[in-house]
């Protein structure tokens, strides 16, 4: 289904076209990412429906227009991908005129199961902002979740005892929301084609709010104003239908996390700035929780977003064994549709935790300033200049100093600090300016917060990684204790330094993901230097780490830039006598001059023959 729409918005686009366009062209006019026209391109030159021409980055015709026979068909139809749990198998053997970037979800020249659906959803919306379409799909996927998940706890409630499972009080005990009878998905399925489909919506959101106190304000309930296209809503529904269908009650629960957590993710590319408000790249975030490792105890967020940090956070317990309940969630966040958006994504993924909002932040109205947790990960927003610093000039937060008015990036180092347990460890997302910066005694604050062995690690990333800026960014990791105990090493005196600004590989013109291996790498690093059981031997590798004592550290003004710190890499030795390298290099230089030569003459030639011609 999904595949048959990517094909017809590919061909409808190149009709409107004139039938050939090349790739540039047609790639921007469909408005999708370059996996995602690569491989449908391949497929559609594959079955000949398209064919490939010359020229400037490649161009596309419809078979038809030049009078070439379509091939048949080589590839057996895919079965419905809606309903797949895992990547399909490629088709075989078609070679696009590119080759196609590999992603995380996706192979070959099959889409991920996500990217598709996200693709199918995107073509409903037409007209409508992406910023206001994702609460509607948003809000649809989290109904058809609770939904699910109360069909499949009435099920086995009605095999032990049909009372029970009419009492609303059965499933809130297993953390199943109560879900009234005109509020299911099979009753919104059922109703999909009525004129009066957005004002069954909002009932159900509404009788959803009304039985379940902890989704109270959360739900979106706009689905009957008349800007939105109740056909569209009609199709969104048919489509979300299809998700998980027939699967069993966990594998289709997971199925709509995962497809909650996607669209969150394309919805910030769709924003561009405005989606880094709520969305932190996941490879980024799998970098903070695999450095942390927050096994046990409270974790936190004072600027959460849409969640993500905690999702990944129960992701690491349950994919390393340890047991959900043993970590705690707590989080803040500012901006209130930010806010809904991630208690729908931690309920969606069951996970129980309290986020607080209020409409001031956690500078000006901390809810929960009594409390200290044992790991906090947070993306603050980037150079805030309009923080409200002077209204917070005193307080005991700022114990390295006070921060300047006009940038917000060490209050929220030290608003992280203060939150911290005696041997919490904390992971935070800062511009790149924050680790060298000398304005407004951001310089004093740094060296204070160095020489109190507050730093334990520094991490520089790689630009692009983000939806809000193309500005390269940085880890601070910092730990109240460096000296815990518990077969760790006694780190005092030191920090270490990761320079992974070569690491990961674009995923489409403007965006870099960094992988499995490279945070495996930065991860290992960190554990070898704190001297972790199993974690094997640390040692600096130039290019990439290095261990700093404070005495280095001074002698660079307490600037924290990796690049300063790790020098640069190693250049292979092949061994060769220095007379027979030098011998050929120099025969190498004399070929180029020579072809310089030769190109200078024909361009001298060419530019007389223009003036010949004049």
């Amino acid at each position: 289904m999904v595949r048959e729409v990517l094909r017809e918005r590919f061909i409808e686009s190149l009709k409107e076209l004139g039938g050939s366009a090349g790739n540039g062209r047609l790639r921007d006019t469909l408005g999708w990412q370059d996996d995602t026209y690569w491989n449908v391109h391949a497929a559609l030159i594959e079955d000949g429906t398209i064919i490939a021409g010359r020229g400037r980055g490649g161009s596309v015709a419809l078979t038809g227009l030049v009078g070439k026979p379509a091939a048949p068909a080589t590839t057996p139809r895919q079965p419905d991908l809606l309903t797949q749990t895992t990547t399909p198998t490629p088709a075989p053997a078609a070679q696009p005129a590119k080759p196609a970037p590999k992603r995380g979800n996706g192979n070959g020249a099959t889409l991920g199961f996500e990217a598709q659906l996200f693709l199918a959803a995107d073509k409903l919306r037409k007209n409508l902002e992406p910023s206001d379409y994702k609460h509607v799909a948003l809000g649809l996927i989290f109904l058809k979740h609770i939904s699910l998940a109360f069909e499949a706890k009435r099920e086995a409630l009605l095999a032990e005892d049909p009372t029970a499972a009419e009492d609303p009080d059965e499933y809130l005990a297993e953390n199943v929301f109560w879900v009234p009878k005109d509020a299911r998905w099979s009753h919104l399925q059922a109703s999909a084609r009525q004129p009066s489909i957005g004002k069954i919506i909002d009932d159900a959101m509404a009788a959803i709010e009304a039985h379940n106190a902890g989704l109270k304000g959360v739900l979106p309930k706009d689905y009957n104003r008349p800007a939105l296209d109740k056909v569209m809503l009609g199709e969104l529904i048919d489509l979300i239908s299809g998700i998980a269908t027939g699967e069993p009650g966990d594998t289709a629960k997971d199925l709509l996390g995962r497809v909650y957590e996607y669209f969150l993710g394309g919805f910030a590319g769709s924003e561009g700035k405005r989606g880094g408000e709520f969305y932190t790249p996941r490879s980024v975030v799998r970098v903070l929780v695999e450095m942390l490792e927050p096994y046990k105890g409270r974790v936190y967020d004072p600027c959460c977003g849409s969640g993500g940090m905690f999702v990944q956070s129960e992701k690491f317990v349950a994919e390393h064994g340890g047991r959900i309940g043993d970590i705690a969630i707590y989080g803040q966040e500012s901006n209130y549709t930010t806010w809904r958006l991630a208690k729908m994504n931690l309920a969606v993924r069951g996970i129980d935790a309290d986020i607080r909002w209020n409409n001031e932040g956690s500078f000006h109205k901390d809810e929960l300033k009594d409390l200290r947790f044992d790991f906090i990960l947070a993306n603050p927003p980037f150079n805030v200049s309009d923080w409200g610093g002077d209204r917070v000039r005193e307080d005991a937060r700022w114990v390295f100093g006070v921060p300047p008015v006009g940038n917000a990036n060490y209050g929220w180092l030290q608003h992280i600090w203060w939150h911290l347990a005696p041997n919490g460890t904390a992971g935070v997302v800062l511009a790149n300016g924050s680790m060298s910066s000398g304005q407004s005694g951001e310089d004093v604050i740094r060296r204070a917060m160095v020489e109190a062995d507050a730093v334990d690690c520094m991490v520089a990333l790689p630009g692009q990684l983000f939806y809000s800026t193309q500005i390269p960014a940085c880890l601070w990791f910092l730990a109240r204790n460096k000296n815990p105990g518990g077969g760790w090493r006694d780190r005092r005196g030191e920090v270490l330094f990761i320079d992974a600004r070569k690491m990961g590989a674009l995923v489409d013109r403007t965006r870099r993901e960094l992988s499995d291996a490279d945070i495996a790498r930065i991860a290992d690093t960190y554990h070898a230097w704190r001297g972790e059981t199993d974690a094997g031997a640390y040692a600096d590798v130039p290019g990439f780490c290095k261990a700093a004592t404070l005495e280095e550290i001074r002698a660079h003004n307490h600037v924290l830039t990796p690049g300063r710190y790790v020098g640069a890499a190693d250049v292979e030795d092949d061994d060769a006598p220095f007379e027979d390298r030098f011998s050929a290099l120099q025969s190498t230089l004399e070929t180029q001059f020579a072809a310089a030569e030769r190109l200078a003459t024909t361009i001298r030639a060419a530019l007389a023959g223009l003036r010949h011609e004049r």
